[in-house]
């Protein structure tokens, strides 16, 4: 059995009503509250998920802490099919009360993007560069090879 695929990815948030609003305005996307005291972003692909911290932690098992970490080592990640998309998405997450971490710019692998960090510190990238193709549903193409 392979496990190559990701279905959801849950976020452990401090308000989940800021949380929803946040993602409606910068996805785009209705959100799913149809299961009680958890928020669904049904996306191409792959679903956001939006819990309580307090709750996801007791979720998982009784001795995890729930506390937000600064950084955990990872982040999200959208790619854009342009530059201008990129720059427009930077500023309706501004514009909706997340922080730009990283102003869009240049990559030192040819690319053009930035990062910005949600209400609850959660990372995302946002970054476009023209060896990604995209499906006509806005899903990305398995890359091309180089030879």
């Amino acid at each position: 059995m392979k496990i190559n695929r990701m279905t959801v990815v849950t976020l452990g948030v401090a308000d989940l009503q800021r949380a929803t609003n946040f993602y409606r305005e910068v996805l785009t996307v209705s959100p799913n509250t149809s299961h009680g005291g958890v928020t669904f972003f049904e996306m191409q692909g792959v679903w956001l998920s939006l819990y309580p911290l307090v709750e996801l932690a007791k979720d998982i098992a009784p001795n995890v802490p729930a506390e937000p970490v600064p950084f955990g080592g990872f982040t999200l990640a959208h790619n854009a099919r342009s530059k201008d998309e990129v720059t427009a998405i930077l500023s309706r997450v501004e514009a909706h009360g997340g922080r730009i971490a990283k102003a869009a710019a240049d990559t030192f692998w040819g690319g053009f993007g930035g990062y910005f960090a949600d209400p609850d510190g959660h990372y995302w990238e946002v970054v476009y560069g023209d060896m990604f193709e995209f499906d006509a549903q806005g899903g990305l193409l398995p890359s091309r090879e180089v030879k």
